[in-house]
């Protein structure tokens, strides 16, 4: 039998859950092993020859480490490519570079704004620190620009690179979940005609369902 990859860090990491989901669709079995960052464990030596930047995921698949969660994905779904969801990277140069251009937004233009404001709005408050006020009023109003942009596209397609789910969709999902369910400006998603329905359609998932339990207390 196989030996499970090995996913180190907590599931409430959004890039954690970001592996997860993604192990979960493509049904590869996994080890998620617990690194306490409090204690600095994601400093020790050990740790940083899986995750040369000391962040999480650290990642291992039969003695090999790759890090960064997106690039992770990317191997997931070629390394399993013939397993679970079998769409999930596309299955030809075309599909790929539709998801490959999602991908990008969603690195480039969601993730800087949308992680600022869960850092902001959804985990200082747990962590006692102070908001800033003018990062939250400057990524709100950077967000809804990119949201826009995907209100046009998903109001003439289901998903973000098509009629099917993918990676594109999946690798959105850790910070809108804290935005829409731990945050006050979750209808920046849920308001919007089209993003909304995306975005009901893709949290629903069995894979999401099951990384959002491993994220309780």
């Amino acid at each position: 039998m196989a030996t499970p990859v090995k996913v180190y860090g907590p599931p409430i990491s959004t890039c954690v859950s970001r592996v997860l989901a993604c192990l979960l669709e493509k049904e590869v079995p996994y080890q998620l092993i617990p690194v306490n960052m409090a204690k600095g464990e994601h400093k020790k030596p050990a740790y940083l020859k899986i995750q040369p930047f000391g962040q999480v995921p650290g990642f291992e698949d039969d003695g090999f480490t790759v890090f960064e969660s997106r690039s992770i994905c990317r191997y997931i779904c070629d390394k399993y490519a013939k397993q679970g969801n079998k769409g999930l990277y596309g299955d030809n140069p075309l599909a790929k570079a539709s998801i490959d251009q999602w991908l990008e937004a969603e690195g480039q233009s969601f993730s800087p704004p949308s992680s600022v404001l869960v850092f902001q709005l959804a985990f200082a408050p747990r962590m006692k620190l102070k908001q800033d006020q003018v990062a939250i009023r400057q990524n709100e109003e950077k967000l809804k620009k990119v949201l826009d942009v995907y209100e046009e596209r998903l109001s003439e397609s289901r998903f973000l690179a098509g009629d099917e789910f993918t990676l594109a969709d999946l690798s959105h999902l850790p910070n809108t979940h804290y935005l829409v369910n731990a945050t006050d400006i979750g209808e920046l998603f849920t308001e919007r005609e089209y993003v909304g329905r995306w975005w009901a359609e893709i949290s629903s998932r069995e894979s999401w369902k099951k990384v959002v339990e491993m994220q309780k207390p």
